[in-house]
């Protein structure tokens, strides 16, 4: 493993270092040493790739999740001789799909945000939470409160701006197609928005890949399954750099 390489672990959607907090206590050094970038407002995957690039100088090994997987590719389309390691979580490579596919995507998005706006993020977290984890976690309020406490540390302006990046989306195939080294992929066997099937695709455009799918775990599988989301990450910082 180079060791001067900051590992960045880039959060998702509404996300911030809670997604990753459990999972660096398993990762001992290499976890303690990361940093967990925040999104603020920023209205564009591109945007963001930039400000992580910006505040951290030098090799970079980046992990992203969900949403942060996509500005991790982005970072590596930026800035492919700093980026050192890639691995992606939960996530997906395909741009927002046109016509009634694509509206259907909106449509649900900006429901969500009329009720953070309307009644409070808490509020529109505790129904989107709902298809995020494991179904036998849905009775885990220790879980559940986790992570809508961590929705509710953002406002509906930071919801809007990320929404909006997400359905502005880029596709990601040729970034994907040009991927030099191994790229690790990891998510949750029963991640109904990110799910197995969608990294076996992502694996078939990269040159080389390890998919690695946590049992027992939705879309949060780095919060839901933190030891084994671990044990995979500590595996990827073995692999040769790509630069």
């Amino acid at each position: 493993m180079t060791m001067n390489a900051t590992l960045v672990l880039v959060p998702g959607l509404m996300c911030d270092h809670t997604v990753w907090d459990a999972m660096r206590t398993h990762m001992g050094p290499a976890g303690l040493g990361a940093v967990v970038p925040d999104h603020g407002r920023a209205h564009s995957l591109t945007q963001m790739a930039e400000q992580i690039l910006q505040r951290y100088p030098g090799p970079l090994n980046v992990a992203g999740h969900s949403m942060g997987g996509r500005v991790a590719m982005e970072m590596w389309r930026l800035a492919p001789e700093r980026v050192q390691r890639l691995a992606l979580l939960d996530t997906g490579f395909a741009a927002c799909p046109p016509g009634e596919a694509g509206q259907a995507e909106a449509d649900k998005r900006y429901a969500l945000l009329a009720t953070a706006q309307q009644s409070g993020v808490q509020a529109m977290a505790r129904v989107w939470v709902q298809g995020m984890v494991h179904p036998q976690r849905l009775s885990d309020t220790a879980l559940l409160d986790e992570i809508v406490g961590m929705f509710a540390r953002r406002d509906a302006a930071h919801f809007e701006a990320q929404i909006q990046a997400l359905l502005a989306r880029p596709d990601a195939t040729t970034v994907l197609q040009r991927v030099p080294g191994r790229v690790w992929l990891v998510c949750g066997a029963q991640d109904i928005w990110s799910p197995p099937a969608q990294h076996e695709a992502m694996a078939a455009l990269l040159a080389q890949s390890t998919l690695e799918v946590i049992e027992e775990a939705g879309h949060m599988a780095p919060m839901e399954r933190p030891q084994d989301v671990a044990q995979a990450l500590l595996r990827w910082l073995q692999t040769p750099a790509m630069v």
